[in-house]
This record gives structure tokens, C-alpha cells and sequence, in this order.
């Protein structure tokens, strides 16, 4: 029996979907692109393989990366063996299932060994993704960083860095798919920052030289699932020791999201009532983030890895090139200190929305919440439209938000779900595109109405039919 390629599952695939629609959005002077996509991993690739499909085909798509083995975090940053999403989850695919991370890897390995995976490889993620661009001819530009968004008449002048030169393109849309920290920061407690400057410190965010901390004695602060995954690498590395400190008594295990992945729940979460998404997000909060089970084993099997509960550090100061930390159990020196402190939402410190932040709507400006329920960090999300489009805070002051929709996890709060992982990509990715072609009809309805009352050429003449006209057909008979 021929095996079948997964390039030859693919183009049939997309041989049965049809070809691509044309483009339907007019060009207008001095707009160079109808969509600039920001980010160019699963997200990016995704977005583009959409806005085809949709007949919007004026678009790019930047990454800041230097190529594409350094786009999103697959091979850089990320350091979970397996992915922590379910293996079977819809993803970049678009329902074209010869597209899907499954159809790629069955048609190399078999059925059987898809059958075997607990859950998707990272690497072999990073591999898929890299088929599925290739597989749809999408085109990346790398080098390629967004530093400033300015408003312009109807669009926007997009201030870019490419491979370092200033430069400088224009868009009537921006999709801002830039990752974990795409609406803030990585977030570091005020009690670790005094070791920021000393070099003994860094966020799992950053690249860390995991070689280098070999023979170490090695801290990581935080219990969530980053935490496991870096104190794996540095004992994999050949850590001396590797501490974990968790602010909790007990390390969080309770996956409250589940509760709400039903279709309804799922697929309508942007229409619940303000005080509803609030009182979950709170709850997701007081639940803690769960790391999953194979990242805590994959530490835990080691003798030298200690994991101290109910152990938040109090202090921290750097003498003789070393970290003195204390916590709630005693006092510890450490060579160096991981921090696996998740990621705060701040759009006044992203360069890109700097002059414009103040005019955002965020939740604290939408809904109060009762007492009990207040959490200054949701607050400062912004508070989404359907489309995950920006919305002003005054009515009326600044009515180009609608044009950059949001597509990172500061979209958490507004959509029930970290927004960019592969769990929000088959309900948000569509909702966003719809959103983007209803407001660029919209936008240039004058233009679509002289196109919808076009002069149409009949397909036929009335000689088609002539002869089976009644009364015609016995006239001639009788003549």
C-alpha cells in the first residue's frame, strides 16, 4: 500500500475547500496593507490562512524573530516536554482536517502512534507548524518588529524595525497575535527586584543558558506549570540542587476551565453578562494555575529537587555574587533564581499602544465588582468587543480602537480563555476575521453599493426559451 504524504493530504484537502476567493477589499492611495498581522507563530500563521479564505488577501504578517525556528516559543523560551492542551484540540486547521496536527502526524507515523501520545510533543509542534505554513505557501516576515502604532486619517502608519532600520508601512487593521506578554510584561514581585540588576535573576520568559547553571544551586519561584517545566531543565542540565518555592500550601490542582468547556459555555462566553466573566476569571484566580501532573513528575523524580509549600520569599539581596533569600521556613543562598511569576497586563508599557493607552477601555472602567470580588490585576485587562477589537474609554475620543483587535491573554477576562493558545484558536480566530470583513464592508459601503447594482450580463437570451413559449409554438404550427 502507497503511503500517503502529509503534502498530498494537504493539497487535496485544500482541493476539495475550493479555491481561494479573490480579494474583495478595495485598495485605497497610501494604504500598503488592509491587515498587518503582529506575530508570525501558530497564531500569525493561523490568522493569515483565515483572511485568505475570507477574501482578504492585502495583508502581512511581521515577527520580530530573526527567522523561524526563533518565532513564538516553541523552541526558544517553552520548555514542557508535551503540550498542555489535549492532543485532539481543534488548532490551525479551520475544521480542514488534512491540515490538522493529527493528519500531519499519522500520515509520517501511523494511527497508532497518535493513538500513543498522551499529549503533542513540542517539538514535534514546532515541526507541524513550520509543514503548515509551507503547506499553504504563507509567507512571514522576520526581523521584523512593531515599535509604534500611530492613528492616521482612516488607518494606521505602522513605526517598524526591520533587521534594525526605522521604516515605516500603513494598515487600516493590526492584529496584535504578539504572545504571552503581548499586552504587558513578564512580571517579577517586588521582592525579587532587587536581584534584577545582579544578573542572578531571570523570567521564564527569557532565554536562559540552562548549560551554564550546571553544578548550580538553582531557586525557582513560583508553582505554576513554567515553574516545573524550568526547574526540569536546570536538574536535566545538571543542577546541583533546584529549590521550588510556591506561595500555596498545596500546589494547585483543581482545572476550573474544564468546567465551562462545553459547547455553550465555549462558544458564546463573550455574550455572558459582565458580572459573570469577572466571577470566573476571580475564580480561576483563587483556583491557581495547575501545572500538569507529567510536569511535576518530570522534577519530582529527581532526589535533589526540593519543593518548599507556604514558602513565599519575604526578602532577597545579593552579596558575594549570590542570591540571600528568605522565606517562610528560614533563610537560603542560592547561585541563581528563576522566576516563574506569569506575565502582569499593562498597555501604557507596550511601546506600540504607549500614546494611546489612556483612551482604551479596560474593565475597571466597565463593571465594578462587589467587594469580595475585587482584583486590581484583572482590572487592568482591557475590556473587549465581540471581534476582540480595543473599545474606547470616552465615547467618541479615539474611534480607531476598533480597528486593533487583540489577540494575546489580555483578552483573558473578556473571553473566558488564555487567548493565543491553542484552545481559543477555533472559536476566536474565525470571530476576529469575521469582524475584520464586516467592518471593511462597512467601512467602504459607498464603494459596494455601486458594486452591488453593477450592470450584470444575463447569462441567457430569450431565444433559449422561445420556442416553448405558449401560444408562440401553435402559431407557426398553423402557419
Amino acid at each position: 500500500m502507497t503511503q500517503i504524504s502529509p503534502d498530498q493530504i494537504a493539497a487535496n484537502a485544500l482541493r476539495l475547500l475550493g479555491p481561494l476567493p479573490p480579494n474583495w477589499v478595495p485598495e485605497l492611495p497610501g494604504v500598503d496593507h488592509d491587515v498587518l498581522v503582529v506575530g508570525g507563530g501558530h497564531t500569525g500563521s493561523t490568522f493569515a490562512f483565515a483572511l485568505q479564505r475570507a477574501g482578504i488577501t492585502r495583508f502581512s504578517v511581521i515577527d520580530a524573530a530573526a527567522d523561524e525556528s526563533q518565532s513564538g516559543v516553541w523552541l526558544t523560551r517553552a520548555r514542557m516536554n508535551l503540550l498542555r492542551t489535549p492532543k485532539n484540540l481543534p488548532g490551525p486547521e479551520l475544521g480542514v482536517q488534512g491540515l490538522g496536527f493529527q493528519s500531519w502526524y499519522e500520515a509520517q507515523h501511523g494511527e497508532q502512534a497518535f493513538t500513543n501520545l498522551l499529549r503533542i510533543p513540542r517539538t514535534e509542534w514546532a515541526a507541524y507548524l513550520t509543514w503548515y505554513r509551507r503547506a499553504l505557501g504563507l509567507k512571514i516576515r522576520y526581523a521584523t518588529r512593531l515599535v509604534r502604532i500611530e492613528p492616521a486619517d482612516g488607518h494606521f502608519r505602522a513605526h517598524l524595525e526591520i533587521a534594525g532600520v526605522p521604516h515605516i508601512e500603513t494598515a487600516r487593521k493590526i492584529i496584535l497575535g504578539n504572545g504571552v506578554a503581548g499586552s504587558g510584561h513578564p512580571y517579577f514581585p517586588e521582592v525579587l527586584q532587587p536581584a534584577l540588576p545582579s544578573g542572578l535573576l531571570a523570567h521564564t520568559a527569557e532565554a536562559i543558558d540552562f548549560a551554564a547553571l550546571k553544578d548550580r544551586k538553582i531557586a525557582v519561584v513560583g508553582g505554576a506549570a513554567s515553574a516545573f517545566d524550568a526547574a526540569a531543565t536546570a536538574l536535566e542540565a545538571g543542577a546541583a540542587e533546584v529549590h521550588l518555592f510556591a506561595r500555596r500550601a498545596e500546589l494547585a490542582a483543581l482545572p476550573v476551565l474544564r468546567a465551562r468547556g462545553y459547547p455553550g459555555a465555549y462558544d458564546n462566553y463573550g455574550h455572558l453578562p459582565d458580572a459573570i466573566r469577572w466571577q470566573q476569571a476571580v475564580r480561576y484566580r483563587d483556583a491557581g494555575s495547575t501545572a500538569p501532573i507529567d510536569a511535576v513528575e518530570r522534577a519530582t523524580k529527581f532526589p535533589n529537587f526540593h519543593l518548599h509549600l507556604a514558602a513565599p520569599w519575604s526578602s532577597v539581596r545579593v552579596q558575594n555574587g549570590k542570591l540571600h533569600a528568605s522565606a517562610a521556613k528560614g533563610d537560603f543562598m542560592y547561585d541563581f533564581a528563576i522566576a516563574g511569576t506569569g506575565y502582569k497586563v499593562d498597555l501604557a508599557a507596550r511601546p506600540e499602544l504607549a500614546d494611546f493607552a489612556s483612551e482604551i477601555r479596560l474593565w475597571r472602567d466597565q463593571y465594578t465588582p462587589p467587594a469580595d470580588l475585587a482584583d486590581a490585576f484583572y482590572g487592568q485587562h482591557p475590556y473587549l468587543g465581540f471581534g476582540h477589537e480595543f473599545l474606547e474609554k470616552t465615547p467618541g475620543a479615539a474611534p480607531f480602537l476598533n480597528n486593533i483587535h487583540v489577540y494575546n491573554p489580555g483578552g483573558f477576562v473578556s473571553f473566558g480563555l488564555p487567548i493565543g493558545d491553542v484552545p481559543s484558536i477555533r472559536r476566536d480566530v474565525p470571530a476576529v476575521v469575521a469582524a475584520i470583513s464586516r467592518d471593511l464592508l462597512l467601512q467602504d459601503l459607498a464603494h459596494h453599493q455601486q458594486r452591488f447594482n453593477a450592470d450584470v450580463p444575463p447569462d441567457f437570451t430569450a431565444e433559449l426559451y422561445a420556442r416553448s413559449v405558449w401560444g408562440r409554438r401553435t402559431a407557426e404550427a398553423a402557419d
